[in-house]
């Protein structure tokens, strides 16, 4: 595992893992920008909280099922014929959203766009993964997962609540395509893609053959990931879809007070990604997982007892998202990557945040899309709770995969994990 100095790419490394974080972020700002425009969108065209769960389901199915068949794809052809594509295409289709004439049309819309962020994703933290040095993991992969909630739930929510006030709607979609594009120009001229024998080094078993994809199952850690991050997604998808209305229908808040209280879900994400994977670089995966999910739950359970004060709101909110992010980011980033051999790593990543999203970001949003229509908005956070609290039973049955807490192992042998 050990490299000298010398014989590390620490310059390529930094402008990887730099703008590979920025396209992580614009995926951020495309996705969630819809969530504090929706309000105003409701009253234009006539939408309800049940459209708004369809449109971020829709989405968030199509994300999934990229992210499975893309990251083994990946694996195959090389990350750059993924990646750099990908970025072109979801930037056309923020552009679109703001012009979808019909519930129908947006929705088509965002499966689309869903498709092309899902393919982005699992090769972006596998590249990211594959550009860092080994000791590194848990900081680089927390860089760059931090993008998306800092511009997409953090920054955006500001922004785009203050755009309003200038420009149309439709417009700011539009002006979110931008930076897309110039990132994709950037990664077209700056990635490589993998060597097998280098990614090798960057997981336990070191394992640098030929496998099928489904091999990735025979190893503990890729079932139970599965299982967390459709913990995660529910809390991720559930929150900036419904806190919106429930502030300012629920709670009184005008728009930019909820604009203030929604960008905690962002500086919250944010921080928490950087901070807690970098911790497990030095403590291990296992003892951080756990830690964040206890947090996650305290706080959470604060958040649905605070009346309508907005900094104690967005106090309760950032530290909610703040482990949130840190528990997404250790699950789909090293955790699977760690666990499974060379030529599996982004399959790994990819069913990790394919399976989900399509069941944490598709079905849970819908079935609290039905509960905010006819019981209120405010129930919807039960089903974030309810998620963490299955989320825990995880993270105490994970397997450690730190580099510091398992450089004197031996590696494991193909399929040993199923018995332990």
């Amino acid at each position: 595992m050990k490299q000298s100095n010398e014989a590390w790419d620490t310059a390529y490394e930094w402008k990887a893992v730099a703008l590979l974080s920025i396209g992580f972020g614009l995926v951020g700002i495309d996705r969630f920008m819809i969530m504090p425009l929706f309000p105003v969108m409701m009253h234009e065209r006539h939408f309800d909280y049940q459209d708004l769960g369809y449109i971020a389901g829709a989405l968030a199915v199509a994300w999934g099922f990229a992210s499975i068949f893309m990251g083994n794809l990946s694996d195959r052809i090389g990350h750059r014929k993924v990646i750099i594509p990908a970025m072109l295409v979801f930037s056309v289709l923020c552009s679109a959203s703001g012009f979808a004439a019909s519930l129908g049309t947006l929705i088509l819309i965002r499966v689309l766009m869903g498709f092309s962020e899902g393919a982005y994703t699992p090769v972006s933290i596998v590249a990211t993964i594959d550009a860092s040095r080994p000791s590194r993991h848990g900081f680089n992969v927390g860089l760059q997962q931090t993008m998306m909630p800092l511009l997409g739930l953090g920054v955006a929510p500001i922004l785009v609540t203050q755009l309003l006030k200038v420009v149309p709607w439709h417009w700011i979609f539009a002006l979110a395509a931008v930076p897309g594009f110039v990132v994709a120009y950037l990664l077209y001229r700056c990635l490589r893609n993998s060597d097998v024998q280098n990614a090798a080094r960057h997981t336990q078993t070191h394992d640098a053959a030929r496998h099928k994809w489904s091999d990735v199952f025979r190893y503990r850690n890729i079932p139970l990931n599965i299982i967390g991050m459709f913990c995660w997604v529910t809390n991720l998808v559930i929150l900036p879809a419904f806190l919106p209305s429930y502030l300012t229908e629920s709670l009184h808040l005008d728009i930019e007070q909820m604009g203030f209280v929604l960008s905690a879900i962002g500086f919250g994400g944010a921080l928490g990604a950087l901070v807690m994977p970098s911790l497990s670089d030095r403590l291990g995966r296992k003892p951080v997982m756990i830690l964040s999910v206890l947090g996650a739950l305290v706080f959470l359970a604060l958040l649905t007892r605070c009346d309508a004060n907005p900094p104690k709101l967005f106090a309760w909110l950032f530290m909610t998202l703040f482990f949130v992010f840190a528990l997404i980011t250790l699950t789909v980033g090293p955790i699977s990557a760690e666990s499974v051999p060379a030529r599996l790593m982004t399959t790994a990543s990819g069913l990790v945040v394919g399976v989900g999203e399509v069941f944490g970001g598709g079905i849970a949003p819908a079935l609290a899309g039905y509960v905010a229509k006819h019981y209120g908005v405010a129930h919807t956070m039960y089903f974030a709770l309810g998620a963490l609290v299955i989320g825990l039973v995880v993270a105490i049955s994970l397997k450690e995969t730190a580099p510091v807490r398992t450089s004197r192992r031996a590696p494991v042998p193909l399929g040993s994990e199923i018995a332990e």
